[in-house]
C-alpha cells in the first residue's frame, strides 16, 4: 500500500479510545483519511482524535454507546454531516467479557458480551451501509466504500473458558460474510480482521500482570511474541484501500500464525 493511499476518504472507527482502535484511527489519518474517532470513553477518545489530527488529517471525536442503536445512528449521521459522506468504517469496539465454563456462565455476562461484540457490529452495519450507498464514492475500488469488522482469532477457532467471547467473535465473522455477499455488487467491500494476542490495554487487563499468563499466551504464537496494535492497524488500512479492491467477505488472521497450528 502506497503512502497516502486513503487520501480523500471519509471514515470512522469505533472503540478508538485505545488499543487497536486508536492505532487504526491514527493509521487511517496517516494514510490521508478524515476520521471520526468514536468511543464511550470521552477523555481518551479525544486524545486519539488529537493524535490522528497530528498526522495532518481532519479528525473528530464522537461519543457513542455501540450497544444503543440510536447512539450508533447519531454517530454515523455526525460523520456524514461533518465530512459530507462516508467511505470507510472500522467496527472495532469490543470486550473480552467474563471467563467461565458454558454451563455455569452468568446470563448477564453473556448478554453484555454479545451486545458489545456482536449486536454493535450489526447496529453499525445497519447504519453505515445506507450512508455509504447514499454518499460514498471517493475511491477507485467501487462507488460506495469499505467496511472492516474486527473479530478475533477466537472467531476462527475455539477457546475453552470464554464461551461468550468465542461465540460473539464467530458471529462477527459470519455476519461479515453474509453482509459482504449482499452488498458487493453495490460497491461496498465488507471484510474482517481476526487479530491474535496483541498487546493492548484490553489484553493487559485480561493477563492481570501475571507473567505466567503472558508466557503461556506468547508460547502459543509461532512468531514467539505478542502482536503490536500497529500491525493490526496496517492490515485494516490495507483492507480499506484500493490495494484490496478484489477482497470481499474475507476473515484475515493477523496473529503470528496462531490459528494454523
Amino acid at each position: 500500500m502506497t503512502a497516502g493511499a486513503l487520501a480523500g476518504r471519509r471514515g470512522l472507527v469505533t472503540g478508538a479510545a485505545s488499543g487497536l482502535g486508536r492505532a487504526t484511527a491514527i493509521e487511517l489519518a496517516r494514510q490521508g483519511a478524515c476520521v471520526v474517532v468514536a468511543d464511550i470513553d470521552d477523555a481518551r477518545g479525544r486524545e486519539t482524535a488529537n493524535l490522528a489530527a497530528a498526522e495532518g488529517a481532519e479528525a473528530l471525536f464522537v461519543s457513542v454507546d455501540v450497544t444503543d442503536y440510536g447512539s450508533v445512528e447519531a454517530m454515523v449521521a455526525t460523520a456524514v454531516e461533518t465530512f459530507g459522506g462516508l467511505d470507510l468504517a472500522v467496527n472495532n469496539a469490543g470486550t473480552t467479557g467474563a471467563g467461565g465454563a458454558t454451563a455455569e456462565y452468568d446470563l448477564d455476562d453473556w448478554r453484555s458480551t454479545m451486545a458489545i461484540n456482536l449486536d454493535s457490529v450489526f447496529f453499525c452495519l445497519r447504519t453505515e451501509i445506507p450512508a455509504m450507498l447514499a454518499t460514498g464514492g471517493a475511491g477507485e475500488s467501487g462507488p460506495a466504500g469499505a467496511i472492516v469488522n474486527v473479530a478475533s482469532g477466537a472467531g476462527l477457532v475455539g477457546f475453552a473458558g470464554l464461551p461468550a467471547y468465542v461465540a460473539s467473535k464467530h458471529g462477527v465473522v459470519g455476519l461479515t460474510r453474509a453482509a459482504s455477499l449482499e452488498y458487493a455488487k453495490q460497491g461496498i467491500r465488507i471484510n474482517c480482521v481476526c487479530p491474535g494476542s496483541t498487546r493492548t490495554p484490553m489484553l493487559e487487563g485480561f493477563m492481570g500482570g501475571d507473567p505466567k499468563i503472558e508466557r503461556m499466551m506468547t508460547s502459543a504464537v509461532p512468531l514467539g511474541r505478542l502482536g503490536r496494535p500497529e500491525e493490526i492497524a496496517s492490515a485494516i488500512a490495507w483492507l480499506c484501500s484500493d490495494a484490496a479492491s478484489f477482497v470481499v467477505g474475507h476473515a484475515l488472521a493477523v496473529d503470528g500464525g496462531s490459528v494454523i497450528q
